[in-house]
């Protein structure tokens, strides 16, 4: 059995030190909980991009959006400065797993693009992934980057080995492949929040791989805006009362619920799985073995890192 922990919180919006601490404070209680993995939703250090929609995000030269992005990029997570190293102690504290939605500004891309990132923390409190945020969806292409395939990789926890994507990378179908095909039987499912986004997504995925799925969300309301930020009286004008309800759950292999969503409310859902519940539906599918045919179709996935340059004297 594995126990596992999905921290649903609302972010300490667009602050980065806010949101890290109330990230320490769910680890601590994951951990003193005995819990074996725990996640946070996508983007969730420092928070969603949320005023782009309401605040004619596209709109060329525009000094609002410059200034706004500017605040978001300060509070984006650099992690080769450390900004994680708290959150890997606890981590190795309590050895406990973590999967962790943050904006990255990182330092190999030249240190001011940010990205949407997802990055998993092993029980030694070590940082075994970074995956990049493959294509930003809709108006999130104006404050985020495309990423790359670095990050499509699994880890072994206990009797699972676990993958995860952010958002709708859980609708591309060779992203998910990737994952199956390296022995993923745990997937877990990053959001920004909504019931909309998780309610059928989380349990397709589990029929199609026959794994247990988690989707983590966080929560935004209108009154989460913090009043210091930039055009804090603009963004006010337009966004409605409820941004993202949450949607956080858990369903196993068969698509059948161990934890419906939850909705509205900051909490710290914790369940236990069972690796058999795994076995025992593979045996009639397992979409990257008896049930696959890689002499018909086979799947090439480039997992470089990508930069700009490659420096050949280090």
């Amino acid at each position: 059995m594995l126990k596992v922990a999905v921290a649903q919180i609302t972010p300490v919006w667009l602050d980065k030190a806010g949101t890290l601490k109330k990230v320490k404070e769910q680890i601590q209680q994951a951990g003193k909980a005995e819990a074996d993995l725990v996640v946070f939703g996508e983007g969730v250090v420092p928070g969603y991009p949320h005023w782009i929609g309401y605040t004619d995000g596209a709109a060329w030269d525009s000094k609002v959006q410059k200034e706004i992005h500017a605040h978001y990029a300060k509070n984006a997570v650099q992690i080769e400065s450390g900004d994680l190293n708290e959150i890997c102690h606890l981590a190795q504290i309590y050895e406990i797993s973590v999967y962790l939605g943050i904006i990255e500004r990182p330092a190999d891309r030249g240190g001011h693009s940010l990205y949407c990132s997802l990055v998993y923390i092993d029980q030694t409190g070590e940082i075994k992934s970074v995956h990049r945020k493959l294509q930003p969806t809709y108006e999130e292409r104006l404050t985020w980057s495309p990423g790359d395939g670095n990050g499509l990789q699994v880890h072994q926890l206990g009797e699972f080995t676990v993958g995860g994507l952010n958002c709708w990378e859980n609708w591309m179908p060779l992203p998910r492949t990737a994952l199956y095909g390296q022995g993923e039987n745990l997937h877990v499912a990053v959001w920004p929040g909504s019931y909309r986004n998780t309610h059928d997504i989380t349990r397709f995925i589990a029929k199609e791989s026959r794994s247990y799925v988690i989707s983590c969300s966080a929560l935004m309301t209108k009154e989460d805006f913090p009043i210091d930020i930039p055009h804090y009286d603009l963004i006010m004008e337009n966004v409605p009362d409820v941004l993202t309800d949450g949607g956080s759950c858990i369903s196993d292999p068969r698509g059948e619920w161990v934890v419906e969503p939850v909705l509205n409310v900051e909490k710290l859902i914790i369940a236990e799985i069972d690796i058999n519940r795994v076995l025992e539906e593979r045996q009639n599918f397992d979409p990257s073995g008896h049930y696959s045919r890689p002499d018909v179709t086979k799947l090439t996935v480039n997992r470089e890192r990508q930069s700009v340059i490659d420096l050949k004297n280090e």
